[in-house]
């Protein structure tokens, strides 16, 4: 990089410039001024002495004011080139120390910004200040922060579909060696294991290539307006007989006449089913599981209320994180793989809504809202007018 395209030195040429363009607009208007105010008072000091003298010849006069003005010239340019180099000198100190200030720490937030591309999340910068500058300088900083928690949670996403990849495999293999090996016999109990282990490994792909596709926005949302109440009452029945096998009671409290929403039908089923899924879950058998909806500031919420283990205060703001599980044991003992919400929370803000969870902590149940947004209000077209001509066809 060439000196003169630096920042620095062009904040010093552009500080020289404005110092000497100032410094000659005040010799010329001060030599101006000053001409003309002698030019105006010399001849009554010169008149007046003259009269004294008796001496009134205006030669005379004209003779005595050009040395006089001549002199006061010098006098005043002399001054001002002294004061201008005093204020150049002046400027350039003053202007190396504000380029410096100013410059060193855009020189530390470029050199971070190098890191943070190179793939160093860690890097932070410290300035100390209370301008513009230190703002850019925090924004920097919490853009490092992103990238480093985002750094953090692919490392870990990597673990988790290393893990869960590897624990349906290592018992399908250990079990396929064991049949070949003679050492386990074949039975229909090994074959369905086996089976049952396929079919886990096969949600897990599936559920990561739809996760995939909701991230990257290519999963389809067709938003229509439809009659959410219908949809949530064909849910229960659904769901009815899955709870009472589990020993846990549904119990509908659906708001009579919801008006129309605004979203796709088989995307709210799909986060209805995961929400109540893992209601049925973790809750244990006697407990409950309440579905409600209401209509509420323009908008109508879900939510899904169980009597459950329920969630730490710690491991809440995570639970719509991939494969983040609050137990991890008992997650994969019934068989989640820790993506469903999130997958819910992309489909629901796809389609306008809010999500997210509550809960008083551990054993004391869990409830899951979100939002669908209301369909627009119906414009009925006016009808055709009567006075158009009767087609008649003939046979």
């Amino acid at each position: 990089m060439r000196w003169y395209t630096q920042l620095r030195w062009k904040l010093f040429i552009s500080h020289l410039v404005i110092i000497v363009i100032a410094d000659v607009v005040l010799l010329a208007t001060a030599t101006f001024l000053a001409r003309i105010g002698l030019v105006n008072f010399a001849p009554l000091t010169l008149g007046a002495a003259a009269a004294e003298t008796g001496q009134l010849d205006p030669a005379a006069i004209n003779a005595a004011q050009t040395p006089l003005l001549t002199q006061f010239q010098a006098v005043v340019q002399q001054a001002l080139l002294l004061s201008g180099f005093a204020a150049l000198a002046a400027a350039i100190v003053v202007s190396l120390f504000v380029s410096r200030r100013i410059v060193e720490p855009l020189h530390t937030l470029s050199t971070v910004s190098r890191r943070l591309a190179q793939g160093f999340y860690r890097e932070r910068t410290r300035i100390s200040s209370d301008d513009e500058i230190a703002q850019l300088s925090q924004s920097v900083n919490q853009l490092a922060d992103a990238l480093d928690q985002t750094e953090q949670r692919r490392l870990a996403l990597l673990a988790d579909v290393t893990h869960e990849l590897r624990t349906p495999l290592a018992t399908i293999g250990g079990y396929m060696e064991g049949l070949l090996d003679g050492v386990i016999k074949p039975s229909t109990q090994t074959f369905s294991l086996i089976h049952s282990e396929t079919s886990r490994l096969q949600r897990l792909i599936e559920d990561l290539e739809l996760l995939s596709r909701v991230e990257a926005g290519q999963l389809p949302v067709v938003a229509r307006r439809i009659d959410l109440e219908k949809g949530l009452w064909g849910i229960v029945a659904q769901f009815e007989p899955i709870f009472a096998a589990n020993q846990v009671t549904l119990n509908p409290l659906i708001e009579p006449n919801l008006p129309h929403v605004w979203a796709d039908p088989d995307r709210i089923d799909q986060v209805l089913i995961n929400i109540l899924s893992n209601a049925c879950r973790y809750t244990p058998g006697g407990g409950s599981v309440t579905l409600r909806a209401f209509y509420h500031e323009h908008m109508v919420t879900v939510l899904v209320r169980d009597s459950g283990v329920g969630i730490s205060a710690e491991h809440l703001p995570h639970v719509f994180e991939r494969f983040y599980r609050v137990d991890k044991s008992r997650a994969r003992q019934s068989g989640g793989s820790g993506i469903g919400l999130a997958i819910a929370r992309h489909l629901i803000y796809a389609q306008g809504g809010e999500i997210w969870a509550e809960s008083d902590g551990q054993g004391k149940g869990t409830t899951f809202f979100f939002t669908v947004p209301l369909a627009p209000v119906a414009v009925d077209l006016p009808a055709p007018p009567h006075d158009q001509p009767e087609v008649i066809e003939t046979p």
